[in-house]
């Protein structure tokens, strides 16, 4: 089930003013055939109407993914994939799947036994960054810049980021998308935004599952047409990616290595995904927040900067994002997007396209000038865009969904290390 056809009339529990006042709006019918048009429509429910987009209704035509918010795996028919698989498959540690599907797919461990001495360094048991394969960088989990914050959202795009994204538009504040292969298929136009903003865009696996619990053609696949996805719909083909719950050993690691990607986790949770689930709060995630910001404000991060987890799942969680983000500014010296804050300035396969170094970005050039990749060519019915868009002060944004079919969020990912710990 994807993700965007879960939103409800359900009252959503108001965070603060912020949330009843930014994220409502009407609007009358708008283009949806280009990013530009697509990014000035502020009706949650208009936005979140499911549209056509050619190349995408295309590909899947020509059954070129695999079906949208399904596990993945390598199609029989798709050549390309084989060969890739059979290029790295050298590269793929003997480590066995942890779990067993299907319970497994949604972070269900509970029948798991895993040695203490946590030998494939799996980030849900143990938090475990450091690879212990050698050959695998380790992941990302704070940045190096001194009190600085690397700024970025999980499981986009969402189909009511408008107003979202016009608020980081109009502050000139840049992020790291973390996109979904699924949610990209299902709103292409969105995935465009990012690019056309000057976001920088991350791989968050095809149908967000847990991926220590995958095969390994699966782990490849989810990988695979994650990367596809965004290739055909923004043009890029991006060089990070972060595991949906964290979910990471060794292994999954040397498949994302092999296919160029950087392992980009966090040292804090906001817990935004999780409010209104299991004993979780809006006033938890409120004070995540004010935690982390209590922390900039008395040093913790003066010799190093960090990265707290945080969503553009739901109204809330980017209600929360906006809520706070004058405080986060001015308890850090700088948020900056992963990129930026560790120099990476190519972010993508693609060479015709650039990050700003950091000291770019905290002197004022917070994009780079140069040719944007264009996506695939929508032709008659949609053409898209990766330019400048035309964007409107102007609000919206869908109501607070469930995660439903990932019915995970109850137990959360520390309660599954927890139970795993308890058999080892």
């Amino acid at each position: 089930m994807r993700f965007s056809s879960l939103f409800t009339s359900q009252a959503a529990v108001s965070s603060t003013l912020i949330a009843t006042t930014l994220f409502t709006s009407s609007a009358s019918a708008q283009d949806r055939t280009t990013e530009q048009g697509e990014a000035q429509i502020t009706d949650p429910n208009e936005e979140c109407t499911a549209y056509s987009y050619a190349p995408v209704t295309a590909a899947l035509a020509a059954n070129e993914f695999p079906a949208i918010w399904t596990v993945a795996d390598i199609l029989s028919t798709d050549t390309n994939a084989q060969a890739k698989y059979q290029s790295i498959e050298s590269q793929i540690p003997d480590i066995q799947p942890k779990g067993t599907q299907p319970a497994s797919l949604t972070g269900d461990f509970s029948n798991y036994s895993y040695p203490s001495s946590d030998p494939d360094c799996w980030w849900t048991y143990d938090q475990c960054t450091t690879p212990k394969l050698a050959g695998l960088p380790p992941d990302l989990a704070a940045v190096p810049e001194p009190d600085t914050l690397g700024y970025g959202f999980d499981d986009g795009p969402n189909c009511s980021h408008n107003v979202f994204y016009d608020y980081l538009s109009q502050n000139n504040q840049k992020a790291t998308m973390f996109y979904i292969g699924s949610n990209v298929m299902d709103w292409p136009l969105e995935a465009q935004r990012a690019l056309a903003d000057g976001h920088e865009i991350c791989v968050h696996t095809w149908s967000h599952k847990y991926m220590t619990s995958l095969t390994n053609t699966q782990l490849f696949a989810e990988f695979y047409y994650a990367m596809q996805a965004i290739k055909l719909v923004v043009g890029v083909t991006p060089t990070c990616w972060r595991p949906p719950f964290g979910d990471v050993d060794d292994r999954v690691r040397a498949v994302g290595h092999a296919l160029g990607l950087r392992t980009i986790i966090w040292q804090y949770d906001s817990n935004d995904w999780r409010a209104g689930t299991g004993n979780i709060t809006d006033a938890d995630v409120d004070q995540n927040y004010e935690n982390l910001i209590a922390r900039a404000q008395n040093g913790t991060f003066a010799t190093g900067g960090t990265i707290m987890l945080t969503h553009e799942l739901n109204n809330f969680t980017m209600s929360e994002a906006v809520k706070f983000y004058t405080q986060l500014k001015a308890a850090f010296k700088y948020l900056v997007p992963m990129g930026v804050a560790t120099n990476q300035t190519q972010p993508y396969v693609e060479t015709n396209y650039s990050l700003p170094s950091f000291e770019q970005y905290i002197s004022g050039t917070t994009t780079v000038t140069g040719s944007a990749p264009n996506p695939t060519d929508g032709s008659s019915s949609s053409t898209g865009s990766s330019g400048t868009s035309g964007k409107t002060n102007t609000t919206g944004a869908a109501d607070r969904t469930s995660f439903d079919d990932l019915g995970m969020l109850a137990a959360g990912a520390a309660f599954v290390g927890f139970a795993v710990k308890l058999l080892a």
